[in-house]
Formats: C-alpha cells, sequence, structure tokens
C-alpha cells in the first residue's frame, strides 16, 4: 500500500512524525509532502531534524512540486493523512484551493474517492472551521482531532500520540501491531 503524508505548520507535528514511523513497521510506502512552516514546527516542537523526519519517508515531494506523482489521480495510493492539518489547509481543501502539492494531493484524493483522513490542530474552533469540518466530512473525509482516549491509561505523551495515529491509520485500513482497544485487558 502507499500512503500520502503531509504535515502542515500547525502544532503537533509529532503526529506525522508518528505516522511515518508507524507506516514503515507496517510495511506501508510513504510519499511525505512538508509545508513551509511544518519545517519550522518540527524544529520547534521536536526533538527531530527536518532531515530525520523526510528519512522517514519513502519519498518526499517538494510543496510547490505540482508536478509530483501524488498530484495526479492516476497515481495509485491508498489515501491520504494530513497530521496535523492546520485549519489553512482545511480551508483550502474544502474550498477547492488547490495552491500547493498538500491541497492538490488531497484534492486528488477527494475527486478518486480516495480516503483523506485530516488529523485538525486548533482549539477553540470557530463556526468557519467547523463549517470548513463539516462541509468536508458529507463528502466522505474522515476529521479526527488527535483527541487522547485515556482508557488506554497512557503513561507519556508517545503513549497518547501513539493511539491517536494507530486510530488514524485503523481508519484508513492499516492494522497497527499493538494497538490498544477499547475492551482489551488494557
Amino acid at each position: 500500500m502507499k500512503l500520502t503524508v503531509a504535515i502542515t505548520g500547525a502544532s503537533g507535528a509529532v503526529y506525522g512524525i508518528k505516522v511515518l514511523e508507524q507506516a514503515r513497521q507496517n510495511n506501508v510506502e510513504t510519499h511525505l509532502i512538508l509545508s513551509k512552516w511544518a519545517h519550522a514546527t518540527i524544529e520547534t516542537e521536536t526533538n527531530y531534524s527536518v532531515k530525520e523526519v523526510i528519512e522517514l519517508a519513502d519519498y518526499c515531494h517538494q510543496e510547490d512540486n505540482l508536478a509530483a506523482p501524488v498530484a495526479s489521480g492516476s497515481f495509485r495510493c491508498g489515501g491520504m493523512i494530513i497530521a496535523p492539518c492546520s485549519m489553512k489547509t482545511l480551508s483550502a481543501i474544502a474550498n477547492g484551493h488547490s495552491g500547493n502539492l498538500i491541497t492538490r494531493a488531497a484534492d486528488v484524493s477527494l475527486k478518486e474517492r480516495r480516503p483523506l483522513l485530516l488529523m485538525v490542530r486548533e482549539t477553540p474552533l470557530n463556526a468557519i472551521h467547523l463549517e470548513n469540518m463539516l462541509k468536508l466530512a458529507r463528502l466522505g473525509v474522515s476529521i479526527m482531532p488527535p483527541v487522547p482516549a485515556f482508557y488506554t491509561k497512557p503513561l507519556n505523551l508517545d503513549d497518547i500520540v501513539s493511539h491517536s495515529v494507530g486510530r488514524a491509520l485503523d481508519l484508513l485500513g492499516i492494522e497497527v501491531k499493538n494497538l490498544k482497544r477499547w475492551g482489551d485487558n488494557i
């Protein structure tokens, strides 16, 4: 399976990094797109360098390269995840503005009816955010704010992030090993 992974500049770059790590562990080919602001967020919020994040992916495409394979409907892909997804990116997708490779790849996912999952990061949400999410949800997009599941009894931040990412990959049909589920003897 091939998965397009985008990381925007919203807080929570660790979610996109964890997607890449878990995808690799599950033999999923990843095509990474980093927004310009994702570079800054990765450096500010994590212990990873941008180079180390890029090395977690099988392929990395520049945000301004609208000729990249993921920009075409003929590129066979199992889905796309944007983790984290900024409200700017959400708005662009909801309103059909494909001004960069992230929003173009998302638009391709919509037109080809492929799974698209957005781990939106913002709080509090205003009416515009909610309307854009509703618009996309009605088109079949999975809107998944990374809300912690405390039934897993997380011991640290990595437990919380790993579980949220595991659930997101689950929604894309990628089974993550050792994902704690409700009802399991946790």
